[in-house]
């Protein structure tokens, strides 16, 4: 527990966010109360090991941070995650409920250390976060894409199979179904690929996964796409 005035609240409170969830208990000397709920609050954060911050503000000796709040009616309670408001209440509530206010901030150790493994982003990293989450789409689209930049396209196109198709996984399939292939080469390509997509499955896949490597925002993506059409049909 952290007493918190208008000087040191970017620090103690929405930068230690970024690292922990801050509890901020905003109350006054003569509010009854805040009296009752500070006990309970210190007590169940306490409880959560450090796992959970709390920073108290008296609001009479620092009125930025109660304007900032917006506050109207005291004791109230915000916690902060990142720096942003993520929940609140007002008034006095019995320590059931404060707790669950409470524990609802603190991630499930898996979740935490699956979130530092896809951080990190390394191979090993993505592996064990594969482990842990066997179904998890993000870690399998970015170990996905990191197989493709290993030179390693069969594993990446097979762990791709294990999870429903999305933008994210055909663009990836794309990278490794076509390996390298430069801005300037695209177009040169289609042309190449457009007068036997329709005979040549293999080619018609090509041309596919190369529109998946260009631009949405490019319009010639949407001008390959009806001359593809107009070949096939």
């Amino acid at each position: 527990m952290v007493d918190v005035t208008d000087a040191t609240f970017q620090q103690a409170v929405i930068e230690r966010s970024a690292i922990v969830p801050v509890v901020v208990d905003l109350w006054a000397e003569w509010c009854g109360p805040c009296k009752q709920l500070g006990p309970i609050l210190e007590k169940v954060i306490a409880e959560t090991q450090g796992k959970v911050d709390l920073a108290k503000v008296d609001v009479d000796a620092n009125p930025q941070i109660a304007q900032a709040f917006k506050v109207q009616s005291i004791p109230a309670v915000f916690a902060l995650v990142n720096g942003q408001p993520v929940d609140q209440f007002m008034g006095a509530l019995p320590e059931s409920e404060v707790a669950a206010f409470v524990n609802k901030l603190i991630p499930a150790e898996e979740e935490t250390e699956l979130s530092r493994l896809l951080s990190a982003g390394d191979e090993s990293s993505l592996r064990v976060a594969l482990e842990l989450e066997p179904g998890n789409a993000e870690v399998i689209v970015a170990l996905a894409e990191l197989l493709v930049t290993e030179q390693q396209p069969q594993e990446a196109l097979a762990l791709l199979e294990k999870i429903p198709e999305s933008p994210a996984t055909r663009r990836v399939a794309a990278l490794a179904r076509t390996g390298s292939v430069g801005a300037e080469q695209v177009a040169a390509q289609l042309t190449q690929l457009l007068d036997t997509a329709k005979d040549n499955e293999a080619d018609r896949q090509q041309f596919v996964d190369l529109l998946e490597l260009m631009d949405d925002e490019d319009p010639a993506k949407a001008q390959w796409r009806r001359k593809l059409t107009a070949k096939l049909f």
